[in-house]
């Protein structure tokens, strides 16, 4: 689990499509002051451009550049857009939460469920507004007018949308761009999308619920509003 609050910018050392385990891996090197592996063991989670990854490798000595490596699976390469990395882009990473982290983002799995393109980048003022249009358009139905969007593993709030031609906004403050990869892009580029895992999970319990399914504790829910109701129109509701 993640939280959108981008922890530092990486550089692509290597993308490799056969290692020695006949799989694709991809290594990335570190500013010689990071901290980011302070605290690393092999198996633990990154996210890289929004992407949950398993640590292979790393390195941390005073006489190297911190880098490390995860393993990318073909699912992964097929999804996201980490296959277009070349050496030397740039990427941003997270390391995965502790218990004791402020939620400064939102909940962010590193699970991404397709990728979108800007179609549009602007500046207003000192900040930038960034349209973009996905590849799955039905991701669209979880996009909402403020609510929240990952790209590229970023917690953006959303500024606009617009269901019909199949777009939406973000708008990057000032302090944003100096931090997160997503603000050096240009028309054209693709980032990482990973929707509001909160509005699945809402969108599969009305579906339940209007198949017949019953939610828990919907039976106090009813009751609860019954009261509301009758006390607004001036009834005596029952407490039975």
């Amino acid at each position: 689990m993640f939280t959108g609050i981008v922890e530092e910018i990486g550089v692509v050392a290597e993308l490799n499509p056969s290692d020695a385990t006949g799989g694709t891996s991809l290594t990335i090197s570190l500013p010689s002051t990071s901290t980011l592996l302070s605290d690393c063991h092999e198996g633990d989670s990154i996210a890289v451009n929004g992407v949950c990854l398993t640590v292979v490798t790393f390195t941390v000595s005073a006489s190297t550049t911190p880098s490390f490596t995860v393993g990318v699976a073909p699912e992964t390469l097929r999804i996201t857009d980490l296959g277009q990395l070349k050496q030397d882009s740039r990427v941003n990473l997270e390391r995965a939460v502790r218990a004791d982290t402020r939620m400064g983002g939102h909940f962010v799995q590193g699970h991404v469920d397709t990728t979108a393109t800007i179609v549009k980048k602007e500046p207003d003022g000192n900040a930038v507004t960034l349209r973009f249009s996905p590849t799955k358009r039905d991701v669209l139905r979880y996009v909402v007018y403020k609510g929240y969007v990952a790209l590229d593993g970023t917690s953006l709030t959303v500024t606009k949308v617009d269901d019909v031609e199949g777009w939406w906004e973000v708008m990057l403050i000032a302090y944003t761009q100096e931090r997160v990869v997503v603000a050096g892009k240009e028309v054209g580029e693709t980032v990482n999308v990973e929707v509001d895992m909160m509005a699945k999970y809402a969108e599969k319990s009305m579906l339940w619920m209007s198949e017949g399914g019953t939610l828990p504790f919907a039976k106090e829910i009813e009751k609860h509003v019954q009261k509301i109701v009758a006390q607004g129109l001036g009834g005596h509701p029952s407490d039975s």
